[in-house]
């Protein structure tokens, strides 16, 4: 199998939505006098690459633990957004060319080549959003989960995070933010998981996000 990781790795210093505090790590044990090593991890549940639950947003929305492991995993495809300039809108000529697989799709990836903003302030620009016909269309084809190489899909300034509700107001849907290396993934059909950490009642955790191609 061919394996790619589309995770950013938890860092101190690694960009969080604004107002966040960062991760922590500290060093608790030591091999010296402790024989070995441990970490102390202290961060927030949409640190890093993360995945949203429905709970995110929606008062009585299911969390992530009450979820059956098969929802993090399935057939994805990397829809490519970077011709889009910021401010622009993600609308269905994005999908139209490869209507087919995305209907097939059970995860949609949306690469808007932002990781490679990843730790400049320019991480933190007006990022291309999802127009209301394809959060129509995600909504309609029944799936899984959406995933984004940003923030999220709401425009920073968005304090009522109309675009977080539109999609997990469809239940069981999930949101995988701050993904990378979308572009290694091709435009054709591939296994996606995103295993989020398991913690009771989780409004949402960070992931393992990987690509798996059958050689």
């Amino acid at each position: 199998m061919k394996i790619i990781d589309l995770t950013h790795t938890i860092e101190e210093k690694m960009p969080v939505f604004p107002g966040t505090p960062s991760p922590a790590l500290t060093t608790s044990s030591f091999y010296e006098p402790d024989g070995f090593r441990e970490t102390h991890l202290s961060l927030y549940s949409h640190n890093g690459t993360h995945m949203d639950a429905p709970a995110h947003v929606l008062k009585d929305g299911l969390t992530l633990d009450e979820m059956p492991v098969s929802q993090f995993a399935g057939k994805a495809l990397v829809l490519d957004c970077c011709r889009l300039r910021e401010k622009e809108t993600i609308t269905m000529e994005i999908i139209r060319p490869c209507i087919g697989k995305a209907k097939e799709a059970e995860f949609l990836l949306f690469h808007l080549g932002w990781d490679r903003r990843w730790g400049k302030d320019s991480y933190f620009g007006e990022y291309p959003c999802l127009d209301d016909e394809v959060i129509e269309f995600i909504l309609r084809t029944g799936k899984k989960g959406v995933g984004f190489d940003v923030l999220g899909p709401d425009p920073i300034p968005d304090e009522s995070l109309s675009i977080h509700k539109k999609l997990l107001n469809a239940g069981n849907l999930v949101i995988i933010e701050n993904l990378k290396n979308l572009e290694q993934c091709g435009n054709e059909l591939f296994w996606f998981l995103a295993l989020p950490l398991k913690w009771e009642n989780s409004d949402g955790a960070p992931v393992r996000a990987v690509g798996v191609w059958e050689e």
